[in-house]
């Protein structure tokens, strides 16, 4: 145990209105008399505690007349209550279950240690956190870790980047040099933001299909977070583009209390119709991804518009019922 992590724990039992005996301390701590005289010599010369020995109780208390008296300590770095502890290891073992691709791990495993030796004995520890808080990653592709902490350092350093990277879409692997803008995480997966210089525009990179990565010495050009937002965030979906058309859906009545609470667009329009039907519009500039998700709603949605998007549902559907008729 580090001596911040004691200082911790004595100022935990301090601030409860504890009075601890030599003793207690000895054993709790796991230190030698030497090292718990100089940790209660920090706390009173360098933290201004006003610890002092109480002779009939035989142990160390807060003078509760110099705390009263405004005299305030306080211990380097952060002070977390126990319920603070308790939530960051809620929210370090979301992140844990959420990071599918296994980037953060090293990270946070740290963290976690700290925060159980902080909270001390008798409260529910990380492993209980971890048992009791589940979540379900679905579709999330894997990806190699040197890969995404090349391309964060080479976003970070502002340096442009070599990339091998593999279309999906036409199946074929190109060589990029891009100056990288920003790490999207979306629906389970990393999609690296950049400016391609072989294409002179604008791209959003899939990073599990990124095959191989170059940190350059050369500087990255700055895109405006405007123009950023313009392109690569004005449609619906991870897709770009900005030929931004906005389409015309309506939920059937039994469909709408659930659409009705999700967000599918920061500029999304949606009310109640009075038969219970939830018409919503949203922009979106390559249709692809809209396609899919309205499928997913078949049949208790209506594409009313544009025709163009009414058309690829319907196309879609056709393939579809080809591919289980006789």
């Amino acid at each position: 145990m580090s001596q911040t992590e004691r200082l911790y724990r004595l100022k935990n039992w301090f601030d409860a209105g504890r009075c601890v005996t030599r003793d207690f301390l000895l054993q709790e701590l796991a230190v030698s008399p030497a090292t718990l005289k100089r940790d209660l010599a920090h706390l009173r010369d360098r933290m201004n505690a006003p610890v002092i020995f109480d002779r009939e109780q035989q142990g160390w208390r807060l003078d509760p007349g110099l705390r009263h008296a405004g005299k305030q300590y306080e211990l380097p770095g952060l002070w977390f209550s126990a319920e603070e502890i308790h939530a960051l290891l809620t929210m370090q073992q979301l992140l844990a279950q959420l990071d599918a691709g296994g980037l953060l791990g090293p990270h946070i495993e740290p963290l976690t240690a700290r925060l159980h030796t902080l909270l001390g004995t008798g409260t529910p520890s990380a492993a209980d956190v971890a048992h009791r808080i589940k979540v379900h990653m679905v579709a999330a592709r894997p990806m190699h870790l040197p890969h995404f902490q090349a391309l964060g350092s080479g976003l970070l350093q502002r340096r442009r980047l070599l990339i091998g990277y593999l279309s999906r879409g036409r199946g074929e692997a190109s060589e990029r040099e891009v100056s990288p803008q920003r790490l999207i995480h979306y629906r389970g997966n990393w999609y690296l933001d950049a400016w391609c210089h072989l294409r002179n525009a604008l791209r959003s990179f899939s990073v599990d299909a990124v095959q191989w990565v170059q940190v350059l010495d050369s500087p990255a050009a700055s895109v405006p977070d405007a123009e950023l937002d313009s392109v690569l965030g004005s449609g619906y979906g991870i897709f770009a583009g900005e030929d931004v058309q906005w389409a015309k859906l309506c939920f059937s009545a039994d469909r709408a209390r659930w659409v009705a609470a999700e967000l599918w667009h920061p500029r999304q329009r949606g009310t109640f119709a009075k038969d219970g039907s939830y018409p919503l519009e949203l922009p979106y500039a390559d249709p692809r991804e809209l396609v899919m998700d309205i499928l997913r709603h078949v049949p208790e949605v209506e594409v009313l518009g544009p025709d163009a998007l009414r058309d690829e549902v319907k196309e879609k559907l056709k393939a579809a019922l080809a591919r289980i008729t006789p």
